[in-house]
């Protein structure tokens, strides 16, 4: 039993040609960002993604063979996670961008930041998943400057899954911003909620 659930650890960390799902989305779109692939973000593992990972793995040093196990995971920021469930994932990313988004904020503006994500997921306007909030493009700037593969700080995995928990400091907000550094018009002009720390929550 321990050999089968094994080989399923090792299967989970490990996507190749034929793969799909958020995971590969991810890929893509890491893959996408730093200018290695330029085909769609569409959560499918095609010759095309392959490509863009044998190139990637030729320019960090790594086996070309086009398929993202361990070692690319980890060249990529991301977490090899063997047999981690879902919900370990979630909690990863969405302590990542509250980490990159809301470090130094009040706790409860950590908490926050994870709310407005979850709440998105629930909102129509918006992807139905976390992967897909997150990488959605220009949703958030820590993905566009790198700040998303910083250290995550202890507080930001406690507020995620607090976040995940049903907790929202933020009202029920779906946008929030920091006044000092918003260079958007727009969004200014969506209805505040509440200030916490340095961020305004808006609807």
């Amino acid at each position: 039993m321990a050999v089968i659930s094994l080989a399923q650890q090792a299967q989970a960390a490990t996507y190749r040609q034929g793969s799909t799902g958020e995971q590969v989305r991810i890929i893509q779109t890491k893959l996408k960002n730093w200018g290695y692939y330029d085909g769609a973000v569409d959560g499918i593992f095609g010759s095309g993604t392959a490509e863009a990972v044998r190139y990637f793995q030729r320019k960090n040093g790594l086996t070309a063979d086009g398929i993202a196990g361990p070692a690319t995971l980890k060249a990529l920021g991301m977490s090899t996670g063997g047999g981690g469930s879902g919900q370990e994932s979630t909690v990863e990313l969405l302590a990542r961008v509250i980490s990159a988004e809301a470090r130094g904020e009040p706790y409860s503006g950590q908490v926050a930041v994870g709310a407005v994500i979850l709440n998105r997921v629930e909102h129509p306007s918006f992807p139905n998943t976390v992967a897909g909030v997150v990488y959605q493009p220009g949703a958030f700037t820590c993905m566009v400057d790198g700040q998303i593969d910083q250290p995550v700080a202890d507080s930001a995995y406690r507020a995620a899954r607090d976040a995940l928990n049903g907790a929202d400091p933020s009202g029920g907000a779906i946008y929030y911003f920091n006044p000092s550094t918003a260079t958007s018009a727009w969004i200014w002009s969506r209805p505040l909620i509440k200030v916490i720390g340095s961020h305004r929550f808006c609807a």
